[in-house]
């Protein structure tokens, strides 16, 4: 199954492992939970969506890779204890408490959740000698003589024999006592997550008119060459921080994070048209709904896969200014929420109280690790604003409720500042689609701009919130399923003069 769907299934398994009946016990007693195994080839997400339903389940995360680990870590250290049996003392080797379990045990006390997940990575491809403790482990939920918390269930990770040399298969009565999952590279299921972790719009781009190499491992008598979700994530960071200092991402480049040469060389030349077109075309001024006939006629005359990464440079733009909308409209509305609480409690609390409340929130927060990167900075972002607030009044001498009423207005100005932000994204999505009714009409290139707006979580997000006439005109008028199967048909005569013209 895709990642997707295997993600939604581990959750639905922690929610029924955690439920709990009437007197406070769990309904699926601990040793009757099975751990979770996932199988599937490397760098297609695993690690990640773990992270994921851990914060999304709001539960605590352990995960070690078990390769690192020798038996002596994963079990504990050997010592002597005298024990009496019958009347008589023996002396008999007891073992010091896993290194994994105590990592647990810590967790627990520094996010002081009780619940949560244990993640075992590469969990078939252990040493000979660790090889019966992790049997032991997933049959038993023990290492060595120290068991697993209640509370926190087993998932492990493991990668199929083609992937690695090092696998070895399990058994019948070690399978028998997991819940297996299957999973696979989807391409259109990592897009989705593609465009909510704001990934570069030109890797999105070209994996969408490229999609065989969006995942690919191939041995040849040169070794091993691969492309991988995880691959094409981190070359994205990259190249979005290079963009800001004004460094060039070439081949070479591209080689250390796509390690197969044919896709890296291919991607490079991608690339570099793709920043072609945006300077050519003029996209910063199409965006101001500024464009002459001069350049409908070029875009016109052009072929179609050039049309395509023209739609794919305004969609990304636009998928920026979404994000940022977003992230505005999640700052304010937490930023609303302190300062209820500052207007119920202004009679016992001043406002630099309510900053320093923030603070220790944020701070709580990322001690249970349960901050996602994007609510850590909505909140970083609520405290310097509250500060700053805090400092604007301070030393002030108000009346009644003169200090409320002047962060009230300094707060409606927070707002106004979100409504200037929402106006400019909307006239800036009419200016598009505007000029793609000038250049192209109800066509191909229409169906491609309303798909990837339909496939982008903060598109939706936007224009469900604030509308859009022209976007619910198309998306209800133009015939999808016929016009997609014209859209892919031409997509993959693109492709055939691309292989051409790198061979």
């Amino acid at each position: 199954m895709d990642i997707k769907r295997a993600k939604q299934e581990i959750k639905d398994s922690i929610e029924a492992y955690l439920a709990k009946d009437e007197f406070g016990e769990y309904r699926i007693p601990s040793i009757r939970q099975r751990p979770i195994l996932l199988m599937g080839p490397p760098g297609i997400g695993k690690t990640q969506i773990m992270e994921q339903i851990a914060k999304e389940c709001r539960i605590g995360l352990v995960a070690y890779t078990i390769t690192h680990h020798t038996r002596q870590s994963a079990v504990g250290l050997p010592f002597i204890k005298e024990k009496v049996y019958g009347g008589q003392e023996f002396s008999v080797t007891e073992y010091t408490m896993s290194e994994i379990i105590a990592s647990v045990y810590e967790k627990i006390e520094q996010t002081k959740i009780k619940e949560g997940i244990l993640f075992i990575d590469e969990i078939n491809c252990v040493s000979e000698t660790l090889a019966p403790t992790m049997l032991q482990f997933l049959q038993g939920k023990t290492f060595g003589n120290q068991k697993v918390p209640e509370g926190w269930i087993i998932v492990a990770a493991g990668n199929p024999p083609e992937y690695n040399k090092s696998v070895r298969e399990f058994d019948v009565v070690t399978l028998d006592r997991l819940k297996k999952i299957d999973i696979e590279a989807d391409f259109d299921v990592w897009k989705e997550y593609a465009y909510k972790q704001g990934l570069h719009q030109a890797v999105i781009s070209y994996l969408e008119l490229r999609k065989e190499n969006f995942y690919r491992i191939e041995t040849t008598v040169d070794g091993k060459f691969f492309a991988t979700a995880r691959g094409w994530e981190d070359l994205s960071e990259l190249i979005q921080v290079y963009e800001s200092l004004h460094k060039t991402v070439d081949r070479d480049v591209v080689y250390q994070y796509i390690q197969h040469r044919m896709i890296a060389k291919d991607f490079a030349n991608y690339l570099e048209l793709y920043y072609k077109y945006k300077k050519d075309y003029g996209i910063e001024d199409i965006l101001r709904g500024e464009w002459d006939t001069a350049t409908l006629q070029k875009m016109k005359a052009a072929p179609f896969d050039e049309h395509l990464s023209i739609v794919n440079l305004l969609n990304g733009r636009l998928s920026e200014l979404f994000e940022a909308c977003y992230m505005t409209d999640a700052y304010v509305t937490k930023l609303y929420e302190y300062l209820i609480y500052y207007r119920e409690n202004r009679v016992t609390a001043m406002l630099e109280d309510i900053w320093h409340l923030a603070e220790k929130d944020l701070e709580e927060f990322k001690a249970s690790e349960l901050l996602t990167r994007r609510e850590e900075l909505t909140l970083k972002r609520v405290i310097a604003s509250l500060e700053r607030f805090s400092m604007s009044i301070k030393g002030e001498l108000f009346i009644g409720d003169g200090a409320f009423d002047e962060v009230k207005a300094l707060f409606e100005q927070e707002v106004n500042v979100r409504e200037d932000e929402i106006a400019y994204t909307s006239a800036t999505l009419q200016n598009v689609f505007h000029f793609m009714e000038d250049a192209f009409g109800e066509s191909q290139e229409m169906v491609a701009f309303i798909t990837e707006l339909n496939a982008n979580y903060y598109s939706i997000w936007f224009i469900k919130e604030n509308g859009c006439d022209q976007y619910y005109r198309y998306n209800k008028g133009l015939m999808f399923d016929e016009r997609q199967q014209d859209i892919v048909r031409q997509m993959e005569d693109v492709e055939e003069i691309l292989n051409r013209g790198i061979k």
